[in-house]
């Protein structure tokens, strides 16, 4: 399953949430990364991860509830959809 996460970084969080972000990121078992896209100077983007295991992906929104907003929206592809189509 596809998970297209929103984020948004406060002002007063964007340092600590950098911080972490440059100490590196380590994805709980069985959550890839497939991309992530920045707003530059905006502070929000887009993380799209790939995970069988929805609580995978509620622990990895979790390490980062304390500095950043986040909405997980489940998505699915173009080739997904027509198949629920049909």
């Amino acid at each position: 399953m596809l998970y297209m996460v929103t984020w948004n970084i406060s002002e007063e969080n964007f340092g600590p949430a950098v911080e972490r972000w440059q100490a590196g990121d380590e994805l709980p078992e069985g959550v890839t990364m497939v991309g992530r896209w920045h707003a530059p100077g905006a502070g929000y983007g887009w993380t799209l991860l790939e995970a069988d295991d929805p609580i995978a992906v509620a622990k990895l929104g979790l390490h980062w509830a304390d500095l950043v907003s986040q909405e997980v929206t489940p998505v699915m592809t173009d080739e997904q959809i027509a198949q629920a189509l049909s």
